[in-house]
């Protein structure tokens, strides 16, 4: 039995990110929300684009008024106004003043703005109060990004307030990383549909729909396969399938040492390289990783039935290796924060033991509290809000109230 970080590691190691030339594609900014940019993007233009004003006020000469005060100001004769969006058409010679708005051209001549709030106006004069700083207010050209060098990196998610960089840089499409492909099925005679009514020893396949929600919160597209029996032939198809139509191909079910846990048989049978088969963690100990190295790229997964147990391998392996597939330069490992805890916890201390729960921030300080109910790998009802799970590693059996305690952060933290 592998512990967690060795799984990790070996699972990451097989992670391939997408190939930069070969799985991209062109998208509207429009679409490029929560997107994975797939070349380094530049710019030709300099920003800011040429010297504007940080305020509303006027543009001066400093040599005009660095000795101005409220006693003795500096009287100017305002020759133009400069609103934004207009390009000045006069020089500022000395003694003179350009009325401006924030965002507008620097005239030619002038090298400081005065804010208004420092100046009287009388007619067509403005007298100056108080001296600026040289250069006051004044954004110059290419201070902010200098055209020709890099914008943005590759490897980012595009979010707020780089579409906006990308909107102001006039990139009305960007090339993106394709959405990695994510296969996935349930495995088990006992599995039925939600609108299916419910027989003496059925269980409704949840895994499914949490895994599919699970994988698309990950920036990636599921492909739904279903519910496959405990028949071999119906699951070896199906697998066949997946690993030819997928990058990742998740299972729940069937992974275990049981008399109808056929998963790794199969996998065997289909020249698989299979590189885990059980973790040192609770819940979520039957996990099974495989490859294909001689076939196929697909990385397959397969994942344990109990509901909790799925979300949680999900969670700590296949979360960090769909994000690294998918094209993130960095990021896209697994969480963890250390926190207060606000209940006791317990563990045996033979497995790595994750606990669900949520964060709370109380007075400055974040707080992990406990979903209370059993905490079985069965019991998908308490799971509902987790955004946190509190780990207690090998050898730790007690966490006190008050205590500082390991949590791993879900996607909905």
């Amino acid at each position: 039995m592998l512990s967690v970080k060795d799984a990790e590691a070996i699972i990451l190691n097989l992670v391939q990110p997408l190939d930069a030339q070969r799985d991209v594609e062109i998208v509207d900014l429009w679409a490029a929300s929560d997107r994975i940019l797939a070349n380094p993007i530049t710019s030709q233009l300099d920003f800011p684009h040429w010297d504007n004003s940080a305020m509303d006020g006027y543009a001066v000469r400093y040599e005009d008024v660095k000795q101005a005060n409220a006693e003795q100001p500096a009287i100017l004769e305002i020759i133009e106004e400069i609103p934004a969006g207009y390009q000045p058409k006069s020089t500022i010679q000395s003694g003179q003043a350009a009325r401006i708005f924030t965002g507008a051209v620097i005239p030619a001549g002038a090298d400081t703005v005065v804010m208004q709030e420092r100046t009287r106006r009388e007619e067509n004069r403005v007298l100056i109060l108080a001296a600026p700083q040289p250069q006051e207010f004044v954004r110059h050209k290419a201070s902010y990004y200098q055209a020709g060098t890099q914008l943005l990196p590759p490897g980012i998610k595009l979010k707020a307030a780089e579409i906006a960089v990308l909107a102001a840089a006039q990139c009305p499409e960007v090339k993106v990383y394709r959405r990695p492909r994510v296969a996935i099925f349930a495995t088990g005679d006992e599995l039925v549909t939600p609108n299916t009514p419910l027989q003496p020893g059925q269980i409704v396949d949840s895994n499914d729909y949490a895994l599919a929600t699970l994988v698309r919160e990950s920036g990636a597209e599921p492909l739904l396969l279903g519910i496959v029996k405990d028949n071999p032939d119906a699951l070896q198809q199906t697998i066949a399938y997946a690993i030819n139509n997928a990058d990742i191909v998740l299972s729940s079910g069937g992974v275990s040492v049981g008399e109808y846990d056929y998963v790794d048989k199969i996998l065997e049978a289909l020249a698989a390289k299979i590189h885990i088969r059980a973790v040192e963690m609770t819940p979520g100990k039957p996990l099974t990783v495989a490859s294909f190295p001689n076939q196929h790229s697909a990385l397959y997964f397969g994942l344990p039935g109990n509901p909790v147990s799925a979300l949680v391998t999900f969670w700590r392996f296949v979360q960090p290796a769909i994000k690294k597939l998918a094209g993130l330069a960095e990021g896209w490992e697994a969480k963890f924060v250390k926190v207060r805890s606000h209940d006791e916890l317990r563990a045996n201390g033979k497995r790595e033991t994750y606990i669900w729960g949520r964060l709370y921030l109380i007075n400055g300080v974040y707080e992990f509290h406990k979903a209370g109910g059993s905490h079985s790998s069965g019991n998908l009802i308490n799971l509902a809000q987790t955004n946190a799970l509190a780990v207690l590693p090998v050898g730790q059996t007690f966490i006190s109230p008050g205590e500082e305690v390991q949590a791993l952060l879900l996607a909905n933290s």
